[in-house]
């Protein structure tokens, strides 16, 4: 019996800007601008199944690949269920991407002008507390770590 090939996509109903998600240099997978973006703009949102934090140390334990986003001190959303395709952007210690939450919902807006062809990419900002990652964004000023050091 064959494997079925994953194939990730996106959520067009969620997104703003015409997107791609295609192979990165980053990590696996990458949301990609298919046209220019202008500063400051709503891109996307990250969707997915609302879960405790207690489920979403359940879901994280063991797991190679997560998409879990912390909404506020008990929620988070996991978008590996009904994700619209915003859980493929990947970190970058110099992101292009920002998240806001907003009754929550999380948006991603541009922090400048993003030019077609460009990866989109946000600061992942995992606590310096917990366990390191290492990062490999490639930017000018990577800290070497998808966490926080401060």
């Amino acid at each position: 019996m064959a494997t079925k090939e994953f194939k990730p996509k996106l959520a067009p109903e969620h997104c703003r800007f015409r997107l791609k998600v295609r192979e990165s240099k980053i990590h696996r997978w990458g949301v990609f601008a298919d046209e220019a973006i202008p500063p400051r703009r709503r891109i996307m949102e990250y969707t997915g199944e609302m879960i405790s934090r207690r489920e979403t140390k359940r879901r994280a334990d063991g797991q190679e690949l997560i998409y879990l986003f912390t909404v506020d001190s008990y929620w988070c959303k996991d978008g590996s269920v009904g994700g619209s395709g915003a859980e493929f952007i990947n970190h970058c210690c110099e992101p292009n991407v920002e998240a806001r939450v907003v009754d929550r919902r999380i948006y991603y807006h541009s922090l400048r002008e993003i030019a077609a062809g460009e990866e989109l990419t946000i600061d992942y900002c995992f606590a310096k507390d917990v366990e390191k990652h290492v990062c490999q964004c490639g930017a000018r000023n990577c800290r070497g770590t998808i966490n926080l050091l401060k």
